[in-house]
């Protein structure tokens, strides 16, 4: 029987699953923020302790893994992999290869090898890989460097549109009355000053405000989300076109915690028509398992092992992100 290991490591999480070759799940790992550009060692530490916890739970030894697969948030550019190859391969495996998270999430999201990912999470990033097995990644490197979205910027842009209505720089809106109820304040006055004097930052699930205003017709909260899914269909479009696959046949894989509350006319809808307009014989799918399935499969193939119709469809089965996370609960 042959073994495979695949790895997400975020920016907030580690997870690790170990498979069978027939794609039976057999140790699952769990461990925080494994993102080297928020600390080095913080993050081999934590990949560490989330492939310990898998192999110990499935009773094997790094040397059992025919092949390793590991999606690593800032895994983008060269200078990274200086940093991350050695790291990967102090862990111990024989055979193991690197890449991108998105990537993960990309193969993760399709049952085909190439494709468009989009992921808008706590931050944003999109990237493709066409037929011919070229890469591309548009953005993922914060505002300055030409991004738009993600939770953190989407609760600030709340925010602030609750104190430019306050200040009369804006039109009344719905996030008002939800962002001091959902903050514990009596009035915009006292929240503002708190944050000023305090030097607070706007926490991240602030986000969720927007769409429950956006869903009772709020036009600020409609606006912001409007401009999140145009962002985010630029940048499909423009991986699509850098990669020449307007003609191609292909899905665009949506992923990340905003696009998984972001469907209908607040955020898909955007990306759609951005996409119908390049390229017709794309077609939009939400990713429904969590992006580390799509490192176990990369680890096969990487093996020269084919994955079949029935690993596909029992990992989708069982590691779906509800799943995962009540697994998780119950070793916290």
């Amino acid at each position: 029987m042959k073994y495979f290991l695949g790895v997400d490591a975020g920016g907030s999480k580690t997870y690790t699953l170990v498979t069978d070759e027939q794609g039976q799940i057999i140790g699952k790992g769990h461990s925080g923020n494994g993102n080297h550009q928020l600390g080095v060692e913080q993050a081999l530490g934590n990949i560490s302790n989330s492939v310990a916890m898998a192999l110990q739970q499935a009773g094997l030894t790094h040397s059992d893994i025919e092949y390793a697969f590991f999606g690593l948030a800032g895994a983008d550019r060269p200078i990274d992999n200086t940093i991350l190859r050695p790291l990967i391969g102090g862990l111990g495996f024989t055979n193991y290869g690197i890449d991108c998270d998105t990537m993960i999430a990309l193969r993760a999201g399709t049952t085909q090898p190439f494709g468009v990912v989009l992921i808008c999470g706590s931050g944003t990033n999109s990237a493709g890989k066409n037929k011919q097995g070229e890469f591309f990644q548009c953005g993922g490197f914060t505002y300055q460097f030409g991004d738009f979205g993600g939770g953190g910027t989407l609760a600030v842009e709340a925010f602030r549109s609750v104190i430019r209505s306050w200040d009369g720089r804006e039109q009344p809106t719905m996030l008002t009355e939800l962002l001091i109820k959902f903050l514990g304040y009596n009035s915009v006055q006292d929240m503002f000053d708190d944050f000023l004097d305090n030097n607070k930052s706007v926490p991240l699930h602030t986000t969720k405000l927007l769409f429950q205003a956006a869903e009772q017709g709020d036009e600020v909260a409609c606006r912001i989300l409007r401009v999140q899914g145009e962002e985010l269909g630029k940048s499909a479009a423009a991986v699509i076109k850098r990669l020449k696959m307007e003609q191609e046949t292909f899905q665009v894989v949506l992923a990340g915690s905003v696009i998984a509350r972001g469907d209908g006319p607040f955020i898909h809808s955007y990306i759609e028509k951005a996409v119908s307009e390049v390229a017709s014989n794309a077609t939009i799918v939400k990713l429904n398992v969590e992006p580390v399935v799509g490192a176990v499969w990369m680890a096969m193939e990487a093996a020269g092992n084919p994955v079949t119709i029935d690993v596909y469809e029992k990992l989708r089965t069982v590691s779906d992100y509800q799943t995962i996370q009540l697994l998780d609960k119950t070793r916290m």
